[in-house]
């Protein structure tokens, strides 16, 4: 029932005008915040042991744990469709239905993680841009993917009066002119190369860095007609560094220690994360970066010294223009190309947080927690708002208010009070771990009346009694200290 005083409270917590108290979210007695069950007892960390010592169940290699996950993500959206199962191959081509909003989220969250790690605080790096096509002829053994109007096609295939050495020579000759679809970031920031000199004075070394789509033929080709070749897009992450010949070896080894240590920051794993030595056909030395998936190693970020024939080559004829200061010394520069695939980075991180432990609702043995423990920094929701029994409409403008606080700190919020299905608890926060937020703050009636609210913990699955007025600030210092981990 609504009455004036419950009006009158709901407004004063709204205003957060109470003063902070402990207690229980149903209005009884306080419980004791001690170490065992204080969220704010220790450091924000996606790592943090399972109450009563309970350690989480490793996820089978192949089949269940595995299928579960991909399973877990189409119906959490993280991956778009639900009408049939995403093969590993799609997922790792790039030739699925695209990402779904939490999807999304979390790469706009791990791309950010990437341009602040190496280009936001960092000296002597800049941002570039480029086209998604380059412009310029075909060139022999070049197997890219070009734009090509298909009504130009289908005119010239639908002309009768060309013989076939005819149709063949327009086909090719059309092929030459329109400009293909980029495979890699590097020659975009190889073009900028001789622009962005003025920005260090020509001083080596500096660095020009980009995220963007790239296009590739995909790997399986079972679902085609005739084996004809599907594009794959991935969301890749670059960074072009142009130093001295004499200091490239010292440099590739400082690029491949802070890639290994930045994709390890953000996993419960990190020891899935390992990089080894490789070489091209022309002997140019490189690294590789892996995850190790449960069916074995895929790369995720490669690192090439390409020496300087890739700026000679960019540049014909004047030399002089490439020259930047080693020194006392006027040297054309090697290029050292950094390059991480984002989407297989998500993958990563999705089969890296995924964990079955024992689901403390039920005594079956048979059913296990489904959760998805993404770091603090990755995760796409922080936090979850939801309403227990009260007065519907009171509850709803509390909800309401802390929502708007919340989204003007800058944390993302779930509004899952406006669900008109209801749920019971354990079914609320099972969806909301498989969703990965990090807490749930439930709204009741107590809330009305002493202004706390519950909170609940992702990693921790532990309550705690909150004032309504310290939740943007936990949260805030939360995902601040975990930034900093």
């Amino acid at each position: 029932m609504r009455s004036g005083a419950a009006v009158r409270a709901c407004q004063k917590v709204c205003r957060c005008l109470l003063s902070g108290l402990g207690g229980r979210v149903d209005g009884g007695q306080p419980e004791p915040m001690t170490e065992g069950n204080n969220l704010l007892g220790g450091p924000p960390s996606s790592h943090t042991e399972l109450p009563g010592g309970r350690e989480p169940r490793e996820v089978p290699e192949s089949g269940e744990g595995s299928e579960t996950l991909v399973e877990i993500c189409q119906r959490r959206h993280f991956l778009n469709g639900t009408q049939r199962r995403v093969s590993r191959d799609s997922l790792l081509s790039g030739c699925h239905a695209g990402f779904g909003p939490l999807g999304l989220e979390l790469r706009k969250n791990l791309k950010a993680e990437w341009w602040s790690s190496v280009v936001a605080f960092r000296e002597q790096v800049f941002p570039v841009d480029a086209l998604h096509h380059e412009s310029g002829p075909s060139l022999p053994g070049d197997n890219a993917f070009r734009l090509v109007a298909a009504e130009t096609i289908r005119e010239i295939l639908q002309d009768k009066e060309l013989s076939k050495e005819q149709l063949v020579a327009f086909l090719e000759n059309l092929l030459k002119t329109p400009g293909k679809l980029r495979e890699n970031l590097l020659h975009g920031a190889l073009k900028q190369y001789v622009n962005c000199l003025d920005l260090v004075n020509k001083r080596l070394p500096y660095g020009l860095a980009q995220i963007g789509v790239c296009f590739h033929p995909a790997s399986d080709t079972k679902q085609t007609p005739n084996g004809a070749k599907r594009i794959g897009e991935t969301m890749e992450a670059s960074l072009v560094w142009f130093t001295s010949a004499r200091t490239a070896s010292q440099w590739l080894d400082f690029w491949l220690r802070h890639r290994l240590l930045w994709w390890r920051k953000f996993a419960v794993s990190p020891s899935n994360f390992s990089s080894s030595d490789c070489q091209d056909e022309e002997g140019r030395k490189g690294n590789k970066l892996y995850y190790n998936f449960p069916w074995g190693k895929e790369p995720i970020e490669t690192l090439w010294n390409l020496g300087d024939q890739e700026l000679l080559h960019m540049y014909p004829g004047n030399v002089s223009q490439l020259h930047g200061r080693d020194g006392r010394k006027n040297v054309v520069p090697s290029v050292l190309s950094i390059n991480g695939d984002l989407d297989r980075g998500m993958l990563a991180y999705l089969y890296d947080s995924f964990q079955l432990t024992e689901n403390s609702f039920t005594r079956k043995k048979n059913l296990h927690r489904k959760v998805l423990k993404l770091h603090p920094c990755l995760a796409p929701i922080k936090v979850a708002l939801d309403m227990g029994k009260g007065p519907t409409v009171e509850l709803r403008q509390v909800c309401q208010g802390l929502f708007n606080e919340l989204l003007e700190s800058g944390i993302s919020v779930w509004p899952g009070y406006l669900e008109t299905a209801q749920s019971s608890l354990e079914q609320l926060y099972s969806k909301y771990d498989e969703m990965s937020i990090l807490f749930t703050v439930l709204i009741t009636d107590a809330t009305l009346e002493n202004g706390l609210i519950h909170l609940r913990s992702r990693d921790t699955t532990m309550k705690e009694m909150m004032h309504i007025s310290k939740v943007k600030d936990f949260l805030t210092k939360y995902i601040s200290s975990a930034k900093n981990v």
